[in-house]
């Protein structure tokens, strides 16, 4: 059941300051996907990559797979605003777990000149989004990246890098791909995505069942995204965030949106078989705690998006510890004269 548009909501935090800012691309497919097991062996394994892997081509091919992609066109279109924001064309970008290209529909071929698109999926890349930009589609793990170094100008990824086991590693391959001054933009979901949804299954589950067992996927804090950048090699960061609240006819509904964007559990941990009356019990505790006054139920995302540069000799520099000639607490003695007071 497509969602109706009266049912939309959408909430923002405000941001944080941001970096200073004809025919159809012929499609090309290269494989890079990494075998089996690939994941080093000092990284926990938390999520199942084959399982997720599946999970997203099964939501490629369904028939009406754009009543599913509302989150994703959104936060894409955020992304593509953030590339805008930079005054600069990007000769070369990569677009790392594409789907099925959120992103490119919203850049034109002058700020872009030719994009790769890579995902794990391969039904995405073969179902993606018309774009201007010349495109090349890579069938590509996220972990595992077989691109050069210094090879991109601009590296973006929408509500991808949360399925990723090594997320450090992850982001060091995608410092090494970029070019000096190149920059990376990212966006994934924060840790109080679904809060609504896993506090009901929890409860529900621990009244029917005794205990409960993680539902929902674990998500990176915001105050390990800057830290983690910073360890890659990024410099110049930016990490804000925003919610968007979509609201539903109710849980169940809820639940078939996930499965139709490929978004559902894919942890080793999860539990196979939720009882029948234990989700009927949750449905009821979802509407019950968090019911609107029109009788739908909201579900909040949390967005954490974040800002890198490689660094480059051109790019403006801290001044050096102690070199300043006025301290902050001079600032207020210091005299304007009342001409420049008055402008």
């Amino acid at each position: 059941m497509l969602r109706p548009a009266s049912l939309w909501h959408f909430c923002r935090r405000p941001r944080s300051a941001r970096v200073p800012a004809e025919n159809l691309g012929r499609r090309e497919v290269t494989s890079g996907v990494s075998p089996r097991g690939g994941t080093s062996s000092r990284v926990l394994n938390i999520f199942d990559r084959d399982l997720k892997r599946k999970q997203k081509n099964w939501a490629a091919q369904q028939p009406e797979t754009t009543k599913f992609d509302y989150l994703r066109e959104e936060v894409g279109s955020r992304i593509a605003d953030r590339v805008y924001d930079i005054p600069r064309d990007f000769p070369l970008a990569l677009d790392l777990g594409c789907g099925r290209g959120y992103i490119a529909q919203y850049l034109n071929k002058e700020t872009v000149g030719k994009f790769f698109q890579a995902d794990i999926a391969e039904n995405a890349l073969k179902n993606s989004l018309e774009t201007e930009i010349p495109t090349v589609s890579v069938l590509v793990d996220e972990e595992s990246l077989p691109f050069r170094e210094n090879t991109f100008d601009l590296v973006v990824s929408s509500l991808s890098l949360h399925w990723v086991n090594d997320l450090p590693r992850a982001l060091e391959q995608i410092h090494y791909v970029l070019k000096p001054d190149g920059v990376f933009i990212g966006a994934m979901f924060g840790g109080d995505t679904l809060y609504e949804l896993r506090c009901s299954l929890q409860l529900a589950e621990t009244e029917r069942e005794g205990g409960f067992s993680p539902h929902i996927s674990p998500f990176t804090a915001v105050n390990d995204l800057g830290h983690l950048l910073g360890r890659a090699g990024f410099n110049t960061l930016t990490v804000d965030t925003d919610e968007i609240q979509v609201n539903y006819p109710g849980m169940f509904e809820l639940m078939e949106d996930l499965q139709g964007m490929g978004e559902s559990n894919c942890s080793w941990n999860r539990k196979a078989l939720l009882h029948r009356n234990t989700m009927l019990a949750a449905a009821a505790v979802y509407r019950e705690m968090y019911r609107n006054e029109d009788g739908s139920v909201p579900a909040t995302y949390q967005i954490y998006y974040m800002i890198g540069w490689k660094y480059h000799e051109s790019q403006a520099r801290p001044a050096k510890r102690g070199s300043a000639t006025v301290s902050f607490g001079e600032l207020g003695k210091i005299n304007i004269p009342e001409g420049e007071k008055s402008q």
